[in-house]
């Protein structure tokens, strides 16, 4: 495909620059909302059973409609259908609000409360809704990047999502507390609009019309699935990112219990806005240095640190070991994010990276709760009793004694299965297929395969 505009490098810069800007504001506004609806549902009922059920609906919704953003992705210029996003976003947060005011008696809510779940669901909707910029933003990074720097962009679009988690882990509660769930709609929908508004100034000369596509209706599972299984072992690298996933989905289920047997509420939620500058770290030093020649080994070499990172959270009951370790954690969570983002976006066509990244999201966005759903069971019911009765003394030297000693073995566990998940990994034909195939993807194949020229 070529292009009736080809800028410089400093102009497709500045034009990514402003998109990552704008989808920072979407994913902070989004989580913002959605975390302090959590927070306030929990409040309201003191009932787990609703902050579960919106959980995860929100997880299990992504899952289910991630392949089809990606083939509206790849169907439509990516700019409309970030723009298309925000505006639904913003029209379900607006209708949210109008909900919110209908409710009989704000004050005095219940699991009974039809207006209450009217107002769940369409502030869900809304922010399901909004990772559809996440998949279109992928592809802007392969139509404005030149390729050899594409690792680097992806790095910095790991630092705004860190951004998004830390501010909304601590002012989403401070919102709640202070000024109310009426007052926090109406941010989020004010943020909401401004985002918007700017989107409609950004233009993107790079996708005057769509790259042609072999995307068919709204909900193109078979052409994902070709498109996957196109490039040789591409199938096998979504497989070990969503283990990755399976594995973080004990923590999903046992941090913060773990966590608060350590910490005040209060203090944990600084705890996790602390890890989370660890992302932004970890995200704008692979803006910086990039991902190294094989992404695909970088990844690895990321994941075998998280595993023995996340052990090492259980050595001993130290608050002060738990931050730091979680700190690490964090900032090394972004280079397999990116290094996965970066394969993709060199080996398949630009008309299909769409429903490629709409598959991988969907394995990996119903990956974790799996995991949380079957580990919190049996955490609780046989490892927990058995760690802190009689196996207390044989786990002493290495996890301490005191609350949380049978979450730390199982956390103990899942690094170990990671590390060596991954070191398996290195030694596959998998490995050795897709960093050949990586290495061998030059520029000029790219652009023969519809990925814009650029110069």
């Amino acid at each position: 495909m070529s292009n009736s505009v080809v800028r410089s490098v400093k102009e497709r810069d500045r034009t990514f620059a402003n998109i990552l800007l704008n989808t920072a504001i979407a994913n902070v506004t989004t989580s913002f909302l959605w975390f302090a609806l959590t927070f306030w549902m929990y409040l309201e009922t003191r009932n787990v059973i609703a902050t579960g059920v919106i959980g995860g609906g929100y997880m299990l919704i992504i899952a289910m409609a991630s392949i089809g953003f990606g083939t509206i992705v790849d169907r439509f210029r990516k700019l409309i259908v970030m723009r298309v996003s925000a505006l639904f976003t913003l029209v379900m947060f607006l209708l949210a609000g109008l909900a919110y005011v209908a409710m009989p008696d704000s004050t005095d809510v219940s699991l009974t409360s039809p207006w209450l779940w009217v107002f769940a669901i369409l502030v869900l909707v809304g922010a399901v809704i909004e990772n559809m910029r996440s998949v279109a933003l992928s592809t802007t990074v392969t139509i404005l990047v030149d390729a050899d720097r594409r690792d680097k962009a992806n790095g910095w679009v790991g630092t705004v999502q860190g951004l998004s988690f830390m501010v909304t882990s601590v002012f989403s509660g401070l919102a709640v507390g202070f000024l109310g769930m009426g007052p926090t709609v109406v941010i989020s929908i004010v943020f909401v609009a401004v985002g918007y508004v700017h989107l409609l100034f950004l233009t993107m000369p790079e996708e005057e019309h769509v790259v042609a596509s072999d995307a068919a209706g709204a909900y193109d599972l078979r052409g994902s699935l070709r498109a996957v299984h196109a490039v040789p072992g591409l199938f096998a690298l979504i497989i070990f990112s969503t283990f990755n996933n399976f594995v973080g989905g004990v923590h999903m289920a046992l941090f913060d219990p773990y966590g608060l047997e350590l910490f005040s509420v209060q203090m944990w939620g600084v705890v996790f806005a602390i890890s989370a500058t660890g992302f932004m770290v970890g995200g704008a030093l692979i803006g910086r240095f990039g991902l190294g020649a094989n992404p695909m080994r970088t990844m690895l070499i990321a994941v075998m640190i998280t595993g023995v990172i996340g052990a090492a959270i259980s050595f001993r009951a130290s608050p002060v070991l738990c931050i730091i370790a979680a700190w690490f954690f964090m900032a090394t969570m972004p280079a397999v994010e990116a290094a996965e983002q970066t394969v993709i976006q060199r080996v398949v066509p630009l008309q299909q990276q769409g429903r490629v990244f709409g598959f991988a999201g969907a394995f990996e966005a119903a990956a974790a709760p799996v995991t949380a759903f079957l580990i919190a069971p049996i955490a609780e019911a046989v490892v927990i009793p058995w760690a802190e009765g009689d196996g207390a003394a044989a786990l002493a030297p290495l996890l301490g004694t005191g609350p949380g000693r049978g979450i730390a073995l199982v956390f103990l566990i899942a690094g170990a299965i990671t590390v060596l998940a991954a070191a398996i990994a290195f030694a596959t034909p998998v490995y050795r297929s897709v960093s050949a195939e990586y290495a061998s993807t030059t520029d000029d194949a790219a652009e023969e395969t519809g990925d814009p020229a650029h110069v």
